[in-house]
C-alpha cells in the first residue's frame, strides 16, 4: 500500500522540489501540497508536477481555526503523513492530535541547537565549526520533537552566512527525501 504524504509550504519550495524529485523511489505519493501563502512558489512547483495545490489563508483566523480547516482538507485527501517543508506556522494541538506522530519537519540546524527562525544566521553568528540540518517529529514545542535524522556540514573560515545557508540547504535536500523514503518503508 502506498503512503500518502501532504507537504506544507510557505515559500519557494526547494525542499518540496527535493521531495518531488525523490518520488517513485519508494511506495509513496505526494498527494497534496498546501500553503498558507497564496504567492508561495511551492504551489506552482506542485501544479507543475501534477499534484493538487491548495492555498488556505491564515489571516483573520485563530491558529486553532486555521489548523481545523487544514486538518479537514488533509483528511479529505486521505493523507497519512504530513511533511513541513518551510511551513512558517506553529501548529496547535488541533492539528497535531489529528496526525499523532505523523508530522515531520525539516530544520536548518543541528537541533537542539538554534531552534526557530534564522537558524543558519544563529549558527554563523555563534561561530560554530559544524552546522547542518535536522529532520524531526513535530510536537507542541518550537523544534523540540524527537530527531529522526541529521546531516552535518563543516563551517569553513571562508564562509559567510549565505555560503553556509547554501551548503545547509544541500544537506536538507538530501536528508529530507531519505526520511520520507524511510517513512514509506515503515522504518520510522
Amino acid at each position: 500500500m502506498s503512503v500518502r504524504f501532504a507537504v506544507l509550504v510557505s515559500g519557494s519550495g526547494t525542499n518540496l522540489q527535493a521531495l518531488l524529485d525523490a518520488a517513485g523511489q519508494a511506495p509513496f505519493e505526494i498527494s497534496l501540497v498546501v500553503s498558507n501563502r497564496e504567492d508561495a512558489y511551492g504551489l506552482e512547483r506542485a501544479r507543475r508536477a501534477g499534484i493538487r495545490a491548495v492555498h488556505i489563508p491564515h489571516k483573520c483566523k485563530s491558529r486553532g481555526a486555521f489548523d481545523a480547516e487544514l486538518v479537514e482538507v488533509l483528511k479529505s485527501h486521505g493523507v497519512d503523513w504530513v511533511l513541513l517543508a518551510g511551513f512558517m506556522r506553529i501548529l496547535t494541538p488541533v492539528f497535531l492530535d489529528a496526525f499523532p506522530n505523523r508530522v515531520v519537519n525539516i530544520h536548518p540546524s543541528l537541533l537542539p541547537s538554534f531552534p526557530g527562525i534564522n537558524a543558519q544566521k544563529q549558527a554563523f553568528d555563534a561561530g560554530v565549526r559544524v552546522a547542518g540540518a535536522t529532520v524531526h517529529f513535530v510536537d507542541a514545542g518550537m523544534d523540540t520533537g524527537p530527531i529522526i535524522a541529521q546531516g552535518a556540514v563543516a563551517v569553513h573560515d571562508s564562509d559567510d552566512e549565505e555560503s553556509l545557508r547554501t551548503r545547509i540547504l544541500s544537506v536538507e535536500h538530501r536528508v529530507f527525501p531519505m526520511v520520507m523514503k524511510w517513512i514509506a518503508e515503515g522504518r520510522v
